[in-house]
């Protein structure tokens, strides 16, 4: 008769993998890619999980990994894992030894430690694979930064893909300006909604010395963007506010010439399903005015992008609990607002309680006040938090399926 040695407790085990995940992250982090269809990247995950005991599905439309683990104490409820695995279009300038091969394209949102952090958990869940009744469900997911690759993956049967919806999913966001190693949430909204105001004011170009002989676009475009402001602050709750910045402006070819038009895009902030509704409705109508009351013609068009991320308020709770038991009491942090940032795990939420909570991963040496953020050409994230991250999601896919 054989016995089986009992596992080292999880964190022990997460901890010997650290080695391993580390080397997975420098190489995701030195080859990045960008958008829905990430070959290079999908491949390195296929490799990392091969010879485990997975039912592995790639996505259709995007270079998705979608991985099932089946639970060998018995049928139960299905739990899904997220990480992201997309890079950004930024030249980095970290100087770390393993930066960027890849001109123009840097992982400076920390999804390389997304796709290490999981792939750990994968590794601990299979080697308790015998203790788990029920199924997880691993979601490695390409464009999460602006093309809602969550949205593809659920369109093309996420949420099936262990036979039963899941009863809660769970994903960590790593941020090179948060305490390194700190673990916070919230419940309720964690992160904006984050939609796209396009306008262009339509006139008669002439000549600079004679506007009245022409309809200038110019100061109403200038109008309009000053009267959103105010309109943020008079139709507006404090308390559930929005953010509107117009990061783009544009008119005419020189200084004595009226343009025939004048064209603006605004970023919009929400942080409530009701005010996104509202103020779609509100711009609209602000810009819309501006242009009727210039005697001008307007194209303006709401594009809607992320829905707000809202968190489960029990599982949001659950998520605290685990942290700090797994972890210890003071490496939780309740967040007492959530970030005006967007997250396109915000789809998921919207289908399955789900529990978002960030990972601090500031380096040695610096301070997280003054530390290069998330998307910065400079951004560093430690290596150190790897292993409790990874060792964080599999204690929450454990306990939810006990409970």
């Amino acid at each position: 008769m054989t016995s089986t040695a009992p596992l080292p407790p999880l964190l022990e085990s997460a901890r010997r993998l650290q080695p391993e995940l580390v080397a997975l992250r420098h190489a995701v982090h030195q080859d990045p890619e960008i958008g829905l269809e990430l070959p290079r990247t999908q491949a390195k995950v296929v490799a990392a999980l091969e010879g485990l005991p997975l039912e592995i599905t790639l996505g259709e439309k995007l270079g998705s990994v979608t991985a099932v683990l089946r639970g060998g104490a018995g049928p139960g409820p299905t739990v899904l894992l997220r990480g992201d695995m997309d890079a950004l279009p930024v030249q980095e300038t970290s100087g770390l030894p393993y930066a960027s091969a890849v001109p123009g394209v840097m992982h400076a949102c920390g999804h390389d430690l997304h796709v290490a952090g999981l792939v750990g958990a994968v590794r601990l869940l299979c080697e308790r694979r015998e203790e788990i009744a029920g199924d997880v469900v691993f979601m490695f997911q390409p464009g999460e930064e602006g093309l809602g690759g969550a949205k593809v993956m659920l369109d093309e049967g996420l949420l099936a893909a262990s036979g039963s919806t899941p009863v809660a999913a769970y994903a960590l966001h790593v941020s090179s300006a948060m305490p390194q190693g700190q673990v916070l949430g919230r419940r309720s909204t964690i992160m904006a909604a984050a939609d796209t105001l396009t306008v262009t004011m339509r006139g008669r170009g002439g000549h600079g010395s004679a506007p009245s002989s022409a309809l200038d676009p110019v100061p109403a475009a200038c109008e309009a963007v000053l009267a959103l402001q105010t309109m943020v602050t008079r139709r507006f709750s404090v308390f559930d506010p929005v953010v509107l910045t117009t990061g783009l402006l544009r008119a005419g070819t020189i200084n004595n010439v009226i343009p025939d038009d004048a064209f603006f895009e605004t970023t919009v902030r929400s942080f409530s399903p009701e005010a996104r509704e509202r103020v779609r409705e509100e711009s609209l109508r602000v810009v819309r005015g501006v242009a009727e009351s210039h005697g001008l013609e307007i194209d303006a068009v709401f594009t809607d992008l992320y829905p707000v991320t809202v968190n489960d308020g029990g599982e949001a709770a659950f998520v605290e609990q685990t942290a700090k038991s797994l972890l210890g009491e003071d490496r939780w942090t309740t967040m007492e607002q959530p970030l005006a940032g967007a997250e396109d795990f915000s789809y998921v939420a919207e289908q399955i309680p789900s529990g978002y909570f960030f990972l601090g991963a500031c380096v040695d040496g610096l301070d997280p006040e003054s530390a290069p953020y998330n998307h910065s050409p400079e951004a560093a994230f430690a290596d150190s938090v790897l292993a409790d991250g990874a060792a964080l999601l599999a204690e929450l896919a454990l306990r939810r399926l006990r409970r």
